[in-house]
């Protein structure tokens, strides 16, 4: 983690942090999927119960989406390096569709690896 300064000019704080974390901060700024591009979770019954499936399905496609383009890639970039197909990887972002372990845990080392190549690179 990098030790972040503070500072104050006229009665406002500040952050004092190396530039290329502020770049970086920047990239996943612009990445980031805003809330209406993720797929909705689904909605309680009436007894205020969530379909687990369901809810686990939508929440992994959030996590994939969220990861996926906080690191700038496409789909097709994050298949080719999780060696999945990309229509696979566009079929768990919806939601609809159950992934199994071995698919999910290529596009988690994927992510992973992507992450530590790019801080290996101080990006």
């Amino acid at each position: 983690m990098i030790g972040l300064q503070r500072l104050e000019l006229e009665g406002k704080r500040f952050v004092v942090l190396e530039e290329g974390e502020y770049e970086r901060l920047c990239r996943v700024a612009r990445e980031a999927p805003s809330e209406d591009e993720l797929p909705d979770l689904p909605k309680p019954d009436k007894h205020g119960r969530f379909p687990a499936v369901a809810y686990a399905r939508i929440a992994l496609a959030r996590d994939l989406i969220r990861d996926r383009k906080g690191l700038g890639l496409s789909q097709q970039q994050l298949a080719r390096l999780a060696n999945v197909r990309q229509e696979t990887l566009s079929r768990l972002e919806t939601g609809k569709h159950t992934a199994n372990d071995r698919t999910v845990d290529k596009i988690c080392k994927a992510l992973d690896a992507e992450r530590r190549r790019r801080k290996g690179k101080g990006a």
